[in-house]
This record gives structure tokens, sequence and C-alpha cells, in this order.
């Protein structure tokens, strides 16, 4: 026999996934301080300077401390050239961390005064809201009703009546989201997902429904 068994029929499953759209409110920059010096001393002193000088062009932009996160701080060794022509050149510290502002006409700015002020390297800018976690708790919602709405249709298709709901599974929309595409409630499906000056939280979820016996 070919084709598909189902070994262990029990009712009916499917996949429901949403979108919602806001507006940003918060943006992170993501920046390096990094020096090079011949003693490790040295480095973490030169380093530490330029972090100073970061935090108080922050400051000067009327951001307070709390704006400021450190993420990393490391030590490595640092050598120019490759191969026989490798030389040591010292010692490269690098501390780097993010800066959040609500203002988001800020960004040019803050960008510019951190590289003046020693954050020679800036890694990211990212976009985000404040209101995420409701965001997110919307685009769940709207999951499990795209795929009630599924599992609706297929149960009338086959000619059985939906019973209730015996498995939820949260599933990650980000892991998933090609597996996925096109099993969304219409909230946010699509080339909209990517539109420019909003922040998209997603949801993914499946379902699994009895089949009721009259």
């Amino acid at each position: 026999m070919s084709g598909v068994l189902i070994e262990k029929p029990w009712g009916v499953t499917a996949f429901g996934a949403a979108s919602v759209r806001a507006v940003p409110d918060l943006a992170r920059v993501q920046v390096s301080v990094i020096r090079v010096e011949a003693t490790p001393e040295a480095a973490f002193a030169a380093t530490t300077g330029g972090v100073h000088a970061v935090r108080e062009a922050v400051r000067h932009l009327g951001l307070a401390d709390t704006a400021v996160e450190n993420s990393r701080l490391g030590l490595q060794s640092h050598w120019d050239g490759y191969g026989e022509n490798r030389k040591f050149a010292g010692y490269k510290c690098t501390s780097s961390f993010a800066i959040e502002t609500p203002d988001l006409e800020q960004i040019q700015q803050l960008l510019v005064d951190v590289v003046a002020a020693g954050a020679h390297h800036v890694e990211s800018v990212e976009f985000d809201v404040h209101a995420k976690p409701e965001l997110r708790a919307q685009a769940r919602r709207d999951a499990v009703d795209a795929a009630q709405r599924k599992a609706q249709l297929y149960a009338e298709a086959a000619g059985v009546q939906l019973g209730a709901v015996v498995h939820i599974e949260d599933v990650d929309p980000e892991r998933l989201r090609e597996q996925f595409r096109g099993h969304g409630s219409g909230a946010g499906d699509a080339e909209e997902d990517l539109a420019p000056g909003h922040v998209v939280v997603s949801a993914a979820v499946a379902l699994g429904f009895s089949i009721a016996h009259s």
C-alpha cells in the first residue's frame, strides 16, 4: 500500500500563525569601544576612558545612565599581518554595550556623538516597542483563532463535528516562519511583515481537537 498511513488517528491537528505590527517607540544602539595598547593594564585603562567619554556624550543628550547597559568586556592578544609577516601588536580590549532611547529622532545625533566620543564600532541599530508583551499576547490569541478556523474548515469538509481542544503546543514563529507561511490569520502575513517603520511581533500555535461523536 502506498501513501501516508496514520497509525494512531485521534482527531484534527491544525497550525495557526499571526503577526501584529506596531510603530516602534524605542531604539537600541549596539556600540563598542575598542583600544589596542602595549600592556593589558594600558588597554583596560584606555578602554575605560573611552567608555566614560561615551557615557558623558549620552548624558549630554539627556539620557539617564540606566539607558546604557554593558553587555561584553574582553581582552585578547592582537596581531598585525598574516603568516610569516604576522607581528604582535599588543593587547586589544573591547567593551560593548547597548544604548536605548525612546526618541527615534535622536538616533542620528546619538550615533554621531558616541562615535566622536570614542565608540568607533557601531554593531547595530534595532527598533522595538515597549508594549511587546501585550502585542505578543494579541498575536497568540490571533494564532489560536486562525488554528480554530482552519480546524473547523477541515472538519466541515470531512463531514465530521469538531470536538474539544485536547492539545495546545506553542510554536517558535521565527524558527518555523518559512515552514508555516500561509497558516496565519492574515494579520501580518507576506511581505508586509518587513515593511519599514514597523515592528512585527509574531506567534504560532498547534492545536489538537477531538472529533465529536453524536
